[in-house]
């Protein structure tokens, strides 16, 4: 079944991340597979106990030896046997769109595994065909290195090829040679992976590392420390300012030639991933709203502690700093980073619920977020573990009933589960209280009114400490949210608002009905969004 291509549908979307590792397993095997995934997507839309999200978005499924797992493919063009077939891949998409889901991939197209036949060909001798798919170089004056690149990762950059004496670029692991972006056969090639996929019913890819895509054509050294940052954190090398290396001008020509082939898919999207400023962020989404990506993460928020000054000025510097006609996009967990019930707490979690489905934009949940499900201890995961980056306890398995498996599978899972007999989706779907359904009522909440889907933001200041408070507008209605960040309760000066009361349209508390606006009190935690009338 083909799903019926609309224009923009993103806009406003709520987008699902799937880790499909850690989703659900069908045959037991204790790894999760694309045939569970089907199984369990009534939990995302489809039913009256869905969280009717609008979209899927899987993390790699591609073969891959798993260096980085996943993010090192060794074919962009099949599923990975652990995961099932391409026909369990078409039979997933028809059950995606039979539900009106639409289906995201990752796209990495900044390097390969050391596996995938490019690379092996264009180690094999310094004249072979694919020598200038990937990024090779003689060693420096002094006897070393081409230049002082760190990788992502750590360490050098450059890798020795004793075969061939010469060095491999890598800005990850070792095992992820980094393409070279400047041949066209690699635009070509990546380009034919993305179509291969379009074709099967895929609605888009989240694309992975963008920002690494093009590397300095002369590889001139790194500078040896980190410029300052609005974002601490954002654009750290080991140490090193990535200036030559990551987040080249020239990169948004790549951007460019990906957005033409998904412009070849009526009513098909592209999500950039950059870790960079959000002005930074703002030119990989290019001149408007038809150019480079559609969309882009700006994880500003996620990154911020949970202190009023520093989600506020996330949000700012957002809405001021995204380019017109824009969407910004927002996670607040995923397969990289800690959740953000172990990050910010979890007596935040109803919290950051409410923030990430209030704001402007578009949401993206991380499976397992919406039952408040926490990082793992280290002390229970596996030594050696599977990522060598310390990412393992952002992905264990999902949690879907009390019982010692969670629901996940039938044999022993790859990650052990936290806390499945105090968090899972059965204990949680019958319990109008519950974080679960805190999140139904959100995304119902801006299904049924437009002014929270695709309204405008206006921010409203000094209506009390540690309160946030703005305004979506769409067609002359109006919604005021506010939302107390704080542990102590706030009263709310509300005088600059028009309109002496509201009604509540949806609330992190049991609170309903109309609120008188003047001497407003908010508990701690609370959000509310409230309909304003004339």
């Amino acid at each position: 079944m083909t799903h019926p291509a609309t224009d923009r549908w993103w806009e406003g979307a709520v987008i699902y991340q799937v880790y499909p590792r850690s989703f659900a397993d069908a045959n037991g095997d204790g790894i999760g597979d694309l045939a569970g995934i089907a199984g369990r997507l009534d939990h995302l839309r489809g039913t009256d106990a869905s969280l009717d999200v609008d979209a899927v978005w899987l993390s790699p499924i591609f073969p891959s030896p798993l260096a980085d797992f996943g993010y090192d493919i060794s074919d962009y063009t099949d599923v990975a046997p652990e995961f099932g077939t391409l026909d369990d891949f078409d039979a997933l998409v028809d059950a995606c769109h039979a539900r009106g889901l639409r289906l995201l991939l990752d796209l990495v197209p900044c390097h390969t595994s050391t596996e995938h036949p490019w690379f092996v060909e264009s180690r094999a001798s310094r004249d072979n065909a694919k020598r200038d798919w990937y990024i090779w170089a003689d060693r420096s004056a002094a006897g070393g290195p081409p230049s002082n690149w760190n990788s992502v990762f750590g360490g050098s950059a450059w890798e020795w090829d004793a075969a061939t004496s010469q060095y491999y670029l890598h800005s990850f692991y070792r095992e992820q040679p980094d393409l070279n972006w400047r041949n066209p056969a690699v635009a070509e090639a990546m380009a034919e992976a993305m179509r291969f996929w379009f074709r099967r019913g895929v609605d888009g890819f989240r694309v992975d590392a963008i920002f690494a895509a093009i590397k300095d054509d002369r590889l001139r050294d790194n500078p040896g420390e980190r410029r300052p940052s609005p974002v601490p954190g954002l654009a750290t090398h080991d140490g090193q300012d990535p200036l030559w290396s990551m987040n080249r001008p020239e990169v948004h020509a790549v951007i460019r030639h990906l957005r033409r082939v998904a412009g070849e898919f009526p009513g098909r999207v592209l999500v950039g991933e950059a870790y960079v400023p959000v002005e930074d962020l703002a030119g990989y989404l290019g001149r408007g709203a038809d150019d480079e990506f559609h969309l882009a993460f700006d994880f500003e928020l996620l990154l911020s502690p949970w202190r009023y000054q520093d989600l506020m000025l996330a949000v700012e510097r957002s809405e001021a700093l995204h380019p017109p006609g824009v969407w910004p996009t927002y996670a607040f967990s995923n397969h990289d980073q800690s959740r953000q019930a172990s990050r910010w707490g979890p007596e935040r979690a109803r919290a950051a619920a409410f923030l990430l489905l209030t704001l402007r934009g578009v949401a993206v949940l991380y499976a397992g977020e919406e039952i408040g499900m926490v990082d793992a201890d280290p002390a229970v995961l596996p030594s050696p573990s599977f990522d060598r980056a310390g990412r393992d306890g952002f992905r264990t398995p999902m949690q879907w009933d009390r019982t010692p498996m969670g629901g996940f599978t039938t044999g022993t899972p790859w990650l052990p589960l936290v806390d499945p007999e105090t968090r899972s989706v059965a204990e949680q779907a019958g319990d109008p209280d519950s974080l679960l359904s805190l999140y139904r009522r959100l995304i119902a909440a801006r299904r049924a009114w437009p002014v929270l889907e695709r309204g405008t933001h206006r921010s409203v200041f000094g209506v009390a400490p540690e309160v946030l408070v703005w305004i979506r507008e769409l067609g002359g209605e109006r919604a005021l949210v506010l939302l107390n960040t704080g542990d102590a309760p706030r009263r709310c000066g509300l005088q600059a608002v028009p309109g002496p009361r509201g009604r509540v349209v949806v609330a992190t508390s049991a609170r309903d009905g109309e609120v008188a606006l003047d001497g407003l009190m908010l508990e701690p935690l609370e959000g509310i969004v409230l309909r304003l009338t004339p």
